[in-house]
């Protein structure tokens, strides 16, 4: 998405050398409802929603720019951000239209115990367990602030929030809540597996297609107003 937003860019700009940050990067197969970037130019459009209007012109249809907004000159799309918030969706019934955009689940699934168990997320700040191996972050450490199994028509929707996350960390959580409602481990042994922080003792990591990024949330003080 970068590489065609960039390009996009480019070309309505009418300048090269710009570039784009985003505010974090998604696995192959997972979905953005809402993403946000941030670059730097001179802009010559009569208005911002002028040049929303020209750049979906040159967007693929699954692409799509809502609005532009103008930042202080340091503000950044990634470091800047408060919070994030992911939605999963599963659905336990086959659904020829969400195929693409969720993952099926065969066996019968305990929610109430999973939202026993996605509360314990929020005893926590070291999240290890739930991490892609080898990665070049700082600190495991993440504020979980909201966790929860909630039902949508036919889907079971997990909604999490954070001020961070690692990489593959909500795939890793969703795989071992998984494992949870299927009564294959209980809540000491999904406390455990958080505290021993080892990839290798939670669950495998849930489907891409069933991940979406929801919303970033930023300070008000970034923004030129």
């Amino acid at each position: 998405m970068q590489e065609v937003l960039t390009k996009s860019l480019r070309t309505v700009l009418r300048d090269e050398n710009l570039e784009i940050t985003g505010a974090g990067r998604t696995d192959t197969g997972v979905h953005a409802r809402v993403m946000v970037a941030h670059f730097d130019a001179e802009i010559n459009f009569i208005s911002f929603a002028d040049l929303v209007g020209k750049l979906n012109s040159f967007l693929p249809n699954d692409i799509a720019v809502h609005k532009i907004v103008e930042v202080k000159s340091n503000a950044h799309a990634r470091f800047d951000a408060i919070s994030r918030r992911y939605e999963y969706r599963i659905t336990l019934e086959k659904n020829v239209f969400s195929t693409e955009f969720s993952a099926r689940i065969f066996n019968p699934l305990d929610f109430d115990l999973m939202n026993k168990a996605s509360e314990v997320l929020k005893e926590f700040h070291d999240f290890t367990s739930f991490s892609k191996l080898h990665t070049d972050t700082k600190t495991n450490n993440c504020i979980i602030t909201r966790a929860e199994w909630t039902k949508r028509n036919d889907e079971w929707i997990f909604t999490i929030e954070a001020d961070r996350f690692l990489r593959n960390m909500v795939r890793a959580i969703v795989g071992t809540l998984l494992e949870v409602g299927r009564g294959k481990i209980n809540l000491d042994d999904f406390r455990k597996i958080i505290e021993t922080k080892d990839r290798c003792k939670a669950g495998t990591s849930a489907p891409a297609q069933g991940l979406f990024l929801v919303n970033v949330e930023y300070p008000k003080e970034i923004f030129v107003i």
